[in-house]
């Protein structure tokens, strides 16, 4: 492990179908990709990730489908796009993160069930309220982990520096933003 990133593993049982299921069921040409990085270096999330995005294509490519459905990094994605616009490829890389995700449950390769709250806590709140509402994520997701009362000692100080709101700001737009989550994760 380096820098709290797995190294690959080669040596992997391979699974030369897995690029055509994630390709058909995600409707994007993974195989396309050429590493040229631009969706890890435009991703918010990647120093939490396991694998880095490109090293994710690079492993579907691969057929190493435990790897990826095993993977934080399908989980820890926020569906911000950033990937997929600047995908010189036209990939679009948050629907096959959402479609790895959705790959996932159906083969039981949900290694952290924390990591699938927070990711439908957090596409939750964006369908409410058109952006993230920090305090209602945090409160749902520590309800639904079990976790309620951890982490509570932060509130005043993120109250005192003005970085929590009890009440959400709503953007204008929420429902087509609403929209459009929904439509994204209903398409093909």
């Amino acid at each position: 492990m380096k820098n709290g990133q797995n190294l690959l593993r080669i040596q992997e049982h391979h699974d030369p179908a897995f690029v055509q299921r994630v390709e058909q069921q995600s409707a994007q040409k993974v195989s396309q990709c050429y590493q040229c990085g631009n969706c890890t270096a435009s991703c918010a999330f990647t120093g939490d990730y396991d694998f880095p995005v490109n090293q994710i294509m690079r492993l579907i490519q691969l057929g190493c489908k435990e790897t990826v459905l095993g993977s934080r990094a399908i989980w820890l994605c926020g569906q911000c796009q950033a990937c997929t616009v600047r995908c010189p490829c036209t990939i679009d890389v948050a629907r096959v993160m959402a479609t790895l995700r959705s790959m996932a449950l159906e083969s039981g390769f949900v290694a952290d069930k924390n990591l699938r709250r927070f990711s439908d806590e957090f596409l939750r709140s964006v369908s409410l309220f058109g952006r993230v509402f920090e305090a209602g994520l945090l409160a749902a997701y520590k309800f639904r982990s079990g976790s309620v009362l951890s982490d509570l000692e932060l509130a005043p100080v993120l109250l005192k520096k003005g970085k929590l709101r009890f009440v959400p700001h709503a953007i204008e737009g929420r429902r087509e933003v609403a929209a459009l989550v929904k439509r994204f994760f209903d398409a093909p």
